[in-house]
């Protein structure tokens, strides 16, 4: 066996409809597209969002808000996490490449440490923002807080 014999299962392939040969064929005239209209012309494709001529709902709805350019976006890791991983790493300092070997961030996003959740050891942390109460939280412990 090669793949020179290979063949389609008997009746998976059928042959395409021929339009347009004539009346005798069935399909021929019109060619299945009925009479006059846009639709029966060649070249024919319709815009995006076209509803037969009412008013598209992208034009319906008013337009609102914007998309600010300079906006920096941070992947917020809170204070518990931070916890799970010194206990189980035994860290006495995190940071960001810290946090990419645990797969809590990837290399191009920003990190700011949230303060939702309880710190129990001492920690010397450093990301590019804080919240205060993660400030507060690490401080209250004797640990540092270092802004990239």
């Amino acid at each position: 066996m090669d793949l020179s014999s290979l063949k389609p299962a008997k009746g998976s392939v059928k042959k395409g409809v021929r339009l347009g040969r004539g009346q005798g064929s069935g399909r021929g005239g019109t060619s299945t597209r009925g009479h006059k209209g846009a639709k029966s012309r060649s070249g024919y494709s319709k815009k995006i969002g076209f509803e037969g001529g009412q008013m598209p709902l992208q034009r319906r709805v008013p337009k609102f808000g914007f998309k600010n350019i300079n906006r920096v976006e941070y992947k917020g890791i809170n204070l518990g996490t931070l916890q799970k991983l010194a206990e189980s790493n035994n860290l006495e300092k995190i940071d960001v490449d810290t946090l990419i070997a645990a797969g809590l961030v990837n290399k191009k996003s920003k990190v700011k440490i949230l303060g939702k959740g309880t710190l129990e050891k001492k920690l010397e942390v450093s990301a590019h923002a804080f919240s205060k109460t993660a400030v507060e939280a690490i401080e209250a412990r004797e640990g540092t807080v270092v802004i990239l």
